[in-house]
């Protein structure tokens, strides 16, 4: 396929500008809670950082794992999804595992 001709009146974009109209952060936050929900399975509470990169988006998401009565005794994850510019999945993983209420001190386990 030849390449397109921009014309007299179309603006060039720049790479940055192309992710930034591409995906917003609220955009990039939606798929990545909607990612994690379909590959874990377990229901998501919230996404708790958007933040853009050379080539996409880190969007950090809070799940239940394991409901418990009180709820004080649920477990919680924060799992890591990775998306492209378009908001397609690269990679996730889950960061660490605590109980809800737990202080953060930011540790894994």
């Amino acid at each position: 396929m030849p390449a397109r001709r921009v014309s007299e009146n179309e603006e060039r974009v720049e790479p940055r500008q192309r992710r930034s109209r591409a995906l917003s952060a609220l955009t990039a936050g939606e798929a990545g809670l909607r990612h994690i929900a379909e590959l874990t399975g377990v229901e998501v509470a919230a996404a708790t950082r958007v933040q853009p990169v050379d080539e996409g988006w880190l969007v950090d998401v809070e799940v239940v794992e394991d409901r418990r009565i009180p709820s004080s005794g649920d477990i919680l994850a924060l799992y890591e999804a990775e998306l492209d510019v378009e908001g397609d999945l690269i990679a996730y993983r889950r960061k660490r595992r605590y109980r809800r209420g737990s202080s953060d001190n930011g540790e894994a386990r």
